[in-house]
Order: structure tokens, then sequence, then C-alpha cells
């Protein structure tokens, strides 16, 4: 018996070290990209079905058409009156000053607010291009870390269920070897083997809800549901995708203007805020500011006087005795006189120019928020870099050497069965850890480059990925 107690724990170690070595060596071969929504589809599908976008759309040609028709006069007024008639016989010709009288009068807006209403709109107008650039900015930053929520969610998914194999070989060692009586192994150790593999089963649960819970919020963003109701025809329809993101291919997106990221602290304010002002939020808001300007403008036209022009035409009858009256031409014009209103039209520029103030504070609160932010980012950036070159290159293999040295130790009755497992959950442990630096990182980088886009520029791009 004790010789068959050897020759099965013996079998068993060699199953476990050819089980550990495959995992060492063998690559995970990628899956096929068919079937799967990408990072760059995705962000591209969410952005066509965002009916945020179209309602921005919308609300700029309605501006623009505002626009044009505040330059536009006002309707002239006409009139039409019956003048001087006499009561007592009604009788058209019998007075001299009986009249039948047409008349126009045109009224003329004060100064130039005609042309300063048409102003502002059109700067309230030219903020919704920028405004769209941000928004799709956005919503890539969006749902680039919704995808990257799935992919880690899968990979740490397709992780554990590798190593479970390695833990239920585990589990049957330990219980061959309990079961014999003759072997080191202990109850201890084969329900602390069962129990691990219950934890692992909770883990994967857990995951899974993490998974399916990422995929519905971004279903949320991607999804074609209702688009036919507000998508522009111009769009060209989009084909429905696959809600599968693949788990072997980590994409590596590319950080724009590297340089910045090594700024000294001296100058690196003024260069982010001249490089932030070129941002779509900010250009917006420029817009905002130029048309609060023009308000002022426009509050300053009350002081000067409104003008109007009028013309009538008189028509007389002959008289009884078939004797002829000139009829009556008359011309004319009125103004107002803002005598007596003088404190409120001080008081109506005022308030228009603490609102473009108001306006231009929060112009240097967003600069000074997307500064921040940014340095941030670029912070934890550079501790996620560190982070993972010390998994890569320190952790990672002095776990996997632990993991080795306990599993010798107790193929050779040196070593206690639980180390074995504890060195096992350990590597795994570090493997996911990795994986979620690696994850942290591509989303670190999506919301720097937010910061960094100019105009309707792109902000994903990927360059080649690490197969996982």
């Amino acid at each position: 018996m004790k010789i068959l107690n050897i020759i099965v724990t013996q079998r068993a170690c060699v199953i476990l070290l050819q089980s550990l070595f495959l995992l060492a060596i063998l690559p995970v071969q990628a899956g096929e990209m068919n079937g799967f929504l990408t990072l760059d589809t995705a962000i591209k599908q969410a952005q066509y079905n965002d009916p945020w976008l179209v309602e921005n759309q919308l609300v700029q040609e309605a501006l623009e058409s505002k626009s044009i028709a505040a330059g536009i006069l006002p309707n002239p007024t006409a009139s039409l009156s019956l003048l001087n008639m006499p009561t007592d016989g009604f009788d058209f010709n019998q007075e001299n000053m009986t009249q039948l009288k047409i008349g126009i009068s045109q009224t003329f807006p004060r100064g130039d607010t005609l042309q300063l209403q048409t102003k502002k709109l059109q700067f309230l107008s030219s903020q919704n291009p920028h405004l769209r650039a941000n928004r799709k900015a956005q919503v890539s930053v969006l749902v680039a870390g919704l995808w990257l929520d799935v992919f880690n969610a899968k990979k740490s998914i397709r992780l554990i269920e590798e190593d479970r194999n390695l833990f239920e070989q585990l589990l049957d060692i330990s219980e061959a070897s309990y079961s014999t009586a003759f072997g080191g192994t202990q109850q201890q150790d084969v329900i602390r083997a069962q129990l691990e593999l219950t934890r692992l089963d909770d883990r994967l649960t857990k995951l899974k809800q993490q998974k399916d819970v990422a995929l519905k919020r971004l279903n949320q963003w991607i999804s074609g549901q209702f688009v036919e109701h507000y998508a522009i025809s111009s769009v060209p329809e989009m084909k429905s995708l696959a809600m599968d993101v693949d788990s072997q291919r980590l994409p590596q997106l590319v950080l724009r203007y590297p340089e910045l990221m090594q700024l000294e602290d001296t100058v690196i304010l003024a260069t982010l805020a001249s490089h932030f002002v070129q941002h779509p939020s900010v250009v917006a808001l420029e817009s905002r500011i130029k048309a609060s300007d023009t308000d002022i403008e426009l509050n300053e036209q009350k002081y000067k006087s409104q003008w109007g022009v009028n013309a009538s035409y008189s028509y007389r009858d002959d008289d009884s005795n078939g004797g002829h009256r000139s009829d009556f031409l008359s011309l004319g014009i009125n103004f107002d006189l803002p005598l007596f209103t003088k404190v409120k039209q001080d008081k109506l520029v005022q308030a228009a120019v603490s609102e473009s103030e108001a306006i231009k504070t929060q112009k240097w609160l967003l600069l000074r928020k997307m500064i921040a932010e940014f340095e941030a980012a670029k912070v934890q950036l550079h501790r996620l870099d560190q982070r993972y070159q010390l998994y890569q290159h320190k952790l990672l293999p002095q776990i996997h050497e632990q993991a080795e040295a306990a599993l010798t130790a107790y193929t050779n009755d040196e070593g206690d069965f639980s180390e074995v497992v504890r060195a096992r959950i350990d590597v795994l442990d570090a493997e996911i850890d990795k994986l979620g630096i690696e994850v942290d990182r591509q989303k670190t980088i999506s919301q720097i480059n937010y910061y960094l886009v100019k105009g309707d520029s792109n902000l994903i791009s990927e360059q080649g990925g690490d197969q996982q």
C-alpha cells in the first residue's frame, strides 16, 4: 500500500507539473475577431446612435434660422380710416373735411439692433459643432471604459477557469493521498482544496455579474433601438453588432502628444493652458463669451431712439354741386425720447456686463479643472506604468518561483499541501491584478486623450495589442 501510495502521488505530481508547465509556456491562441465587438467599432456605433448629437444639430439649425429672421425689419403697418363723416346725414360729399384715408408706417429698431441680434445668434449657433465634438470625445471615453470593463471581466473569468482545472487536480491529489492513509495529506488539506474550489466558483459568479452589468450598460450606447426615430438620413446605416467582446487581445491605445507628459513643473501650466484653449468645450465657451459681449452692445442700443416713418393718402369726394376737392398726401417721421428710462437702461447694460464676466469666469474654472484632472491622470498613468513594470519583471516571476518551490517541496515530502494551494492562489491573484493594471492604464490613456483632443479629431486610436 505504501508503494501504491507513492506511485499515485508521483503520478499526480507529474500531471500537476505538466499542467503548470503547459500553463507557463503555451501561448493562448488569439480568438477569431469575427462576431466580436471591437473597441473602435463600439465607439463609432455609440456616436452614431447618440440622439444628443441629433438634438444639438437641430438646435444649431434653429439658431441659424433665427439669426436670419432676427436681421429682418418688422412688418410695416397699414391703416384704412374714414375721417370726419357728418353724423346728420352720413353723406360722404357733404363736408369738405370728410376723407377716406389710407396710410402705411414702418418702424426701424434702435441703432444696430438688427445686426447685433443676428450676430449674437450666429455666435450661439457656432458653439454647437464644438459641443458635438466634445460630446463625441466624452462618449468615446465612456464607451471605452465600459468596453474595457467587459474585457477585464471576461479575461479574468478565463484566467480563473484555466486555474480551476488545476485546483480540481489538486483536490483529486489530496483526496487520493488522504484515502491511502500513508501520505502526508491530512483532512484539512482536502477541505482546504474544496474550499478554494468553492471560492473560485464564487469569484467566477461575481465576475460574470460584473461582465453582464457592463455589457448591459454598453448596450445602452451601441444598441440601434429607436435610431430610426431620430437618425439623420445622411448618416450611413451601420449593421447590427454582436454584443460580445474579444478577451484575447487588449487594445493598446496611442497616447496623444506624449511630449506633454514630460514637461517641467515651471512651464507646464502655461503650456497646458495654451493647449487646452483649443479643446472643443473651451472653444464652445468662447462662442458663448462672444455672444454675451454682443449682448452688451445690444443693450447699449436702447440708449438710442427708435425711429419710424409714415405716409398716408386721403381721398375726398366732389362737393354736392360737383365742385372738385383736392386729395391730401401726408408724410411724417416719429421717434421716442429715452429720457425717463435712463436708470433702467443703465441697469440692463450693467446686467449684461455681469453676465458676460460670469461666462468668462466659467472659462477659467474649466481650464483650471482640466489642468488639474490632466495632471492627476498623468500621475496615475506614471504610477500604473511603475506597477506594471514591477509586476512584469519582479513580482510575477517571484510568485511563479514560489509556486514551483512549494510544489517541489511538497512532491519531496518536505512541504505542506496548504502552501501549494496558497502559492497557486497567489499566482492567480497576481495575474488578475496585472490585468487590472493594464486595463486601468488604457482607461487612463483614453481620459488623457480626451483632455488633449482638438476639434473633431479621433480620440481613440490603437496600436498593435499583445495577445493576452
